[in-house]
């Protein structure tokens, strides 16, 4: 089955941030005066949580005035830290995105901050190709939520729209959103009953 529309999911799809993510984190909790750290594997054990749901994995001591703050001073700061340092882009992401975006409307729905697509785009300058984004930090939903608000904007029919990403919480939010899902099992997740997959990123060009 072809699509018109394809919808990415950033982390664990496109890219492996989550190494210069704990490196951002860390600075500001240290500059916080905050006794948390987070690593590497922390990080990508939260990726695909929405930014509140981060918040009381790290900090769940801590009152809701505190984690509000350490969480908009750590995501202001990690799209900073990110549109500077980068991160892992997965191998044939800018050559199959190329490719895909000549037949292809692409976007990208992420349960991230504002601010995070846009760090991507920075640094890697491939904004070009891709029509829309949205995020959590947009819409303040699910991510299912997410992906119907941005399906409306711009006229996608579900029976000619997929998703792709990694986790199993990718999938619950593609089925939510009436349309299809492809696993990247190259990604952080497993995924029980996809309805396609790929074992690597340029994998999508035949699908």
């Amino acid at each position: 089955m072809s699509y018109k529309d394809i919808i990415f999911d950033m982390d664990g799809t496109i890219w492996d941030a989550t190494a210069n993510v704990a490196n951002a984190w860390n600075e500001m909790l240290e500059k916080n005066g905050v006794d948390v750290r987070v690593s590497q594997e922390k990080i990508k054990n939260v990726c695909g949580m929405t930014m509140d749901a981060i918040a009381d994995k790290f900090f769940p001591d801590y009152d809701e005035k505190l984690k509000a703050k350490l969480l908009r001073e750590c995501g202001d700061y990690e799209n900073v830290y990110v549109a500077k340092h980068g991160a892992e882009l997965y191998e044939g992401v800018k050559e199959t995105l190329e490719k895909l975006s000549k037949n292809h409307r692409l976007f990208i729905v992420s349960n991230c901050q504002k601010g995070y697509i846009e760090a991507f785009y920075d640094y890697f300058g491939l904004g070009y190709l891709f029509t829309d984004k949205l995020c959590y930090g947009e819409t303040g939903k699910i991510k299912g939520e997410s992906i119907k608000i941005l399906m409306d904007k711009n006229g996608v029919n579900p029976d000619e729209a997929v998703y792709v990403g990694d986790t199993q919480g990718d999938f619950d939010s593609a089925k939510y959103a009436g349309i299809k899902f492809i696993h990247a099992r190259y990604g952080f997740g497993k995924v029980e009953n996809p309805d396609g997959f790929v074992d690597k990123f340029s994998d999508l060009e035949t699908i």
